[in-house]
This record gives structure tokens, C-alpha cells and sequence, in this order.
């Protein structure tokens, strides 16, 4: 097992200082992009700065500190093993989720706030179940218990849950008796007194006093910004009602999560990503406008679980040049202009390369005619012919998955959209040397009531060391 060495910050040390006069904050907001470290942040901060939005305000919080970010088993840590850290305060093994290794239960800030009278809630953009809202709330060593998990859920008593579904039914349970004890999951958190929402317009039309929440727009994450079509809530409006409705004399912890950062980090599809590194952004802003009118008692507090894709700016193929003003030709997600392709392939069997060229170019806005040495959109001789090699490939492909081509032998996946996503990362300068997670630190930054604790290099446990000692 690997070792770790806390770099603790004393809860005494932050009692004595936060508490003086009563000092600690009323609100607190606790913001994680999954799997946004400093690449992802300063990606997003520059494609601002091009578009003329300026600066991230996550970035321009005036205290920071490095974050690390290892499990207790890995140096490269998973989100449940991370979201355990920096809930609970507790390394432990990766795919554990509110457990210590031992799989005994530890608990977290948000649970020390609920105890204190203080009312909590969760908002996430993936499922609710997920691995970064159930370090949280959750006490399992699987997380993939999605049924389990959401028993903790219900069991929680936290008074707002918002995102995408639970994501559970029997075969991604581990715990069969008790699914048929207890009956549909959804109906168990209702019995638990949480008002049911499915829709944006319900969800916008709640009000104080409606009780405690719980969202189902979708079985699965919400949609990608880039893909959004208006018809779920973004992370900021979640953001917004969920402060709208806890806000009172007790205040108020929240924790809110852009988890589709990691899925688009896994995916090495960089345009995709910074659109919801920007999306938290935009809930960060609604945070520091309530911060504006609570100044003396609000805590806003901005950080990652760890790093994914292991994104860098700078490519080889550019020099000493980013563009990241490219990416805004990028229309949707690598997966919605697979879904497309696929489409395509079904509606016509015989697809030439010309019938796709019109959906590249709406995905990335690549042209194919025109001199790329004025004009980075236009693809050079070496892109074209990757992309026209990817495309081949997947008509054959496609022709042995409707049994026409029952000799084929080669890679069993489509390669279009990944190869249009490697082009796209590479006119931009953005490089990636993972499909997966990386030990990178994270930034962690903060404004507010007690924000001077968020200084310096720390451990993600250190996060709940000092949010624990507001309520205990």
C-alpha cells in the first residue's frame, strides 16, 4: 500500500483563527471540476481571454494553494477515493467512496454541517449516485453500489440533491435483497420526504419552502455544454435555486460538481472540455454574487479531485504558439458527432467520404479546400489523409457489424471521431499523453470568511480538515 504523509492543517489552528468573534462562514460553497486541474483551468482561461470574457473567476480568487491529490493505495488517485478526501478527510483506496481502507465509515463536512442544524445540498452535472457527490453522503467500498449508494442517499437527510438521475436498477446492484426489500430506488427517496422533480421548468418553479429536493431530468449525466440544447438546467442555475431554497438563519453548505469535465478529459476532447470548465465558471460567478451580498459570512472554495488526460499546452506541431481561439469551431462533443456518423452510416450503407465532409466540418469546422499556412482551419495534406484513413476504416468496420464484411479482423471500434479530436487538439496546441487520470496536484482557490486557510501546498484531506471545524 503506498504510504502518505499528511501535510495537515491543524482543525485547532483553524478553529482558533476562524472562530474568533464567531468568525466562521454561514455559506459555504465547495466547488469541484472532476478531473480539472491547472492545464484544464488555464485551457479554459485563455479561450476566455481570446473570446474577450476575461479572466475565470475561479482563477482571480485571491488565496491558492497546490493540492495533493493521491489515494491511500495509488499516487494516481480515482474520484471516489479523492471525493473521500476531500470530504471526509480521510485517504483510502481507490473505488471506496465515504469508507477509510478498512471500509469503515468516515464522515464527511457536509454530514458535520447537517448535525450542526446546518442545511446541505448537492448538485452535481453526472449522476447523483456518481462517485464525487457520494464521498459526501455515501458509506461503501464499491462504487459502483449505484443501489446502495442511493439508499445512503435517501438515508442522508440532506435537503437538496440535484443532476442528472440515480443511474440504478438490480444489475448495478450489489445488493439484491435489499432492491427487493425496498422496491424502486426512486420510490425509496421519496418515502424519505424528497419531492420528485423531472423537469427544468418544475425544477425552476421550486421555492423556499417546497421541502427537500431531489432531481431526475435523466437516468444518466446531463447533457455536455457544448451539446446542451436548453432543456436541462446548466450547473449555474442548479447552483442558484439550490442556494435560493437552503438560504435562511441556519445557512448553508453546497457542494457542486462539473463532472463532465472528466468524461471529456477521458476522452481527450479538449473544446468539449473547457466548454464545462467554463459552465462551473459561470456557477462560480452566481456563488461570488451571493457572496456580494453576504460579504462578512460566505465562504467560496474552488477546486479539482485530480488531473485528467494529462492535458498540456503546448504541441510539438505549433511551436511556441497556442490557438486556443480554435476551439470555438467546435459545434458539439467527439460522441454527439459519432452518434451523427453512425446515423449517417444507417441512413445510407454505401457512405462515401464526401456524404461526411459536411459533418466535420459543422462538428470542428474544418475546411478542406484553401491554404492552411493562412488559414488554421483548413486541414493540411498530412490531417486529410489521417482522417480519410480513419473514415475507411470505419466503413469496414461498420460492414462487419451488419455482417457484410465477416472477414474483418481490425480494430473493433469506430475511429473517425478520435482522430477529427487528435486534429482539432493539435491546431490548438494542446497535447494529451492519457486517456486516463494522472497524480498532477490540483489548484485549489478561495474567497471569503476563512479563505486565508486555503493557502500554500496541501492534501486534498485538508480541504474537510478545515470545512469539519466550522460546525464541530
Amino acid at each position: 500500500m503506498f504510504k502518505v504523509k499528511t501535510l495537515a492543517v491543524a482543525a485547532t489552528a483553524v478553529m482558533a483563527w476562524c472562530t474568533a468573534f464567531g468568525a466562521t462562514p454561514k455559506y459555504v460553497f465547495l466547488f469541484i471540476g472532476d478531473g480539472m486541474s491547472v492545464p484544464q483551468r488555464m485551457t479554459a482561461e485563455e479561450f476566455s481571454r481570446k473570446s474577450g470574457a476575461g479572466s475565470l473567476a475561479m482563477n482571480a480568487l485571491p488565496f491558492s494553494a497546490m493540492t495533493r491529490t493521491c489515494s491511500a493505495d495509488s499516487l494516481v488517485t480515482d474520484s471516489a477515493a479523492a471525493a473521500t478526501a476531500i470530504a471526509c478527510g480521510a485517504k483510502t483506496k481507490n473505488h471506496y467512496s465515504g469508507v477509510d481502507p478498512d471500509g469503515k465509515p468516515v464522515y464527511s463536512s457536509a454530514v458535520a454541517a447537517k448535525k450542526a442544524g446546518v442545511k446541505v445540498g448537492i448538485v452535481t452535472t453526472v449522476t447523483i449516485t456518481h462517485a464525487t457527490p457520494a464521498g459526501f453522503y455515501a458509506h461503501r467500498n464499491n462504487r459502483g453500489d449505484a443501489y446502495g449508494i442511493s439508499i445512503d442517499l435517501a438515508d442522508s437527510g440532506f435537503d437538496f440533491f440535484a443532476g442528472g438521475g440515480l443511474d440504478v436498477s438490480p444489475k448495478n446492484s450489489t445488493n439484491h435483497v435489499q432492491y427487493a426489500k425496498c422496491g424502486d430506488a426512486y420510490e425509496y427517496v421519496r418515502s424519505k420526504g424528497y419531492k420528485i422533480v423531472e423537469t427544468k421548468d418544475q425544477f425552476l418553479a421550486l421555492k423556499p419552502g417546497d421541502g427537500k429536493v431531489f432531481t431526475k431530468f435523466t437516468n444518466s449525466a446531463l447533457e455536455y455544454t457544448i451539446d446542451a440544447d436548453g432543456s436541462q438546467p446548466t450547473l449555474a442555475e442548479m447552483v442558484a435555486k439550490a442556494a435560493e431554497m437552503l438560504d435562511g438563519d441556519s445557512g448553508f453548505f453546497i457542494m457542486a460538481e462539473g463532472g463532465r469535465v472528466d468524461w471529456a478529459g477521458h476522452a481527450n476532447d479538449a473544446a468539449t472540455n473547457l466548454r464545462d470548465v467554463l459552465a462551473l465558471d459561470a456557477a462560480v460567478k452566481v456563488a461570488l454574487e451571493f457572496q456580494d451580498k453576504h460579504p462578512d459570512d460566505t465562504l467560496v472554495v474552488v477546486t479539482g479531485d485530480h488531473e485528467t488526460g494529462g492535458m498540456s499546452m503546448g504541441f510539438a506541431g505549433t511551436g511556441y504558439a497556442l490557438y486556443m481561439d480554435r476551439l470555438v469551431n467546435q459545434t458539439m462533443s467527439v460522441g454527439k458527432f459519432s452518434e451523427k456518423v453512425d446515423a449517417a452510416f444507417r441512413a445510407k450503407p454505401d457512405l462515401s467520404f464526401d456524404d461526411v465532409k459536411p459533418i466535420i466540418a459543422e462538428a470542428f469546422g474544418f475546411k478542406f479546400e484553401g491554404d492552411a499556412k493562412k488559414d488554421g482551419m483548413v486541414l493540411t495534406e498530412a490531417e486529410l489523409k489521417g482522417i480519410v484513413a480513419a473514415f475507411d476504416h470505419d466503413v469496414k468496420f461498420h460492414k462487419s457489424k451488419i455482417e457484410e464484411n465477416s472477414k474483418y479482423d481490425g480494430e473493433k471500434r469506430y475511429l473517425l471521431g478520435g482522430e477529427c479530436r487528435v486534429v482539432m487538439s493539435h491546431k490548438c496546441g494542446i497535447g494529451w499523453s492519457s486517456g486516463a487520470h494522472t497524480a498532477m496536484p490540483v489548484l485549489t482557490t478561495a474567497k471569503g470568511r476563512c479563505a486565508e486557510q486555503f493557502t500554500g501546498f496541501i492534501e486534498n484531506t485538508d480541504i474537510s480538515r478545515i470545512m469539519k471545524a466550522f460546525y464541530e
